[in-house]
């Protein structure tokens, strides 16, 4: 088995890959919820509640990758326009999302490393398990079939998190050889996830163009 062979969609719709990288992901969200659990209390007791969904960025963003893979085992017909629209947003966000903070989170570890945080095998587990959501999130793009309008909500929901996690100190804990390039951190937060979006959308272009799916079909 080769490489193309493993990122096609005639492999990745299999129902064993789809149960296995669903089951990986549903873990891999509860551990990252757990992983937040000090800064989920310390915002619970600081900020106001509202800003408490704005805080697990990782594991909101499998999350919405796990339910766009339970959609593609369970394929739920949505009987209303509203389901259909709230599908759609959610397979949109599961890719920009699981695009944005798979690298955003290798790149934090590394430039923390880089600066002189240590690093440990957590460190590594969690690129290994970042970078891998960065690729899923490419890969099955050509599974879904969210469209224009979709991504347009799913990009704006991104960019109001960066813009609550920045203006209200909300973002995910950094190493501590960040805290004094928040400003840097910032900025490459923005700016990656509008390439994380242009990603997505080319990544739709292509699967548009290689697939039968209708525009009546799309949101």
């Amino acid at each position: 088995m080769n490489l193309l062979s493993v990122m096609s969609i005639r492999f990745l719709s299999q129902r064993w890959v789809l149960w296995l990288l669903f089951w990986s992901n549903l873990l891999g969200t509860i551990y990252g919820y757990y992983w937040y659990k000090n800064q989920l209390i310390y915002t619970w007791e600081h900020h106001p509640a509202w800003q408490l969904i704005f805080v697990p960025d990782s594991p909101t963003a499998s999350l919405f990758f796990t339910i766009s893979i339970g959609f593609l085992l369970f394929r739920p017909q949505p009987r209303t326009l509203f389901g259909m629209i709230a599908k759609r947003i959610i397979e949109a966000l599961g890719v920009v999302t699981s695009i944005k903070y798979g690298i955003w989170a290798c790149v934090m570890i590394v430039a923390g490393a880089y600066l002189g945080s240590p690093m440990g095998w957590q460190d590594w587990m969690l690129i290994g398990s970042h970078l891998a959501m960065a690729v899923e999130g490419l890969l099955f793009v050509r599974l879904f079939a969210f469209g224009s309008a979709a991504l347009t909500l799913a990009s704006c929901w991104t960019w109001l998190n960066d813009t609550v996690d920045y203006s209200a100190a909300v973002y995910p804990w950094l190493p501590y050889t960040l805290v004094n390039e928040l400003t840097a951190v910032c900025i490459f937060t923005f700016t990656w996830t509008g390439i994380s979006v242009a990603m997505t959308w080319l990544a739709m272009r292509y699967r548009d163009q290689r697939t039968n799916i209708t525009k009546e079909a799309m949101f």
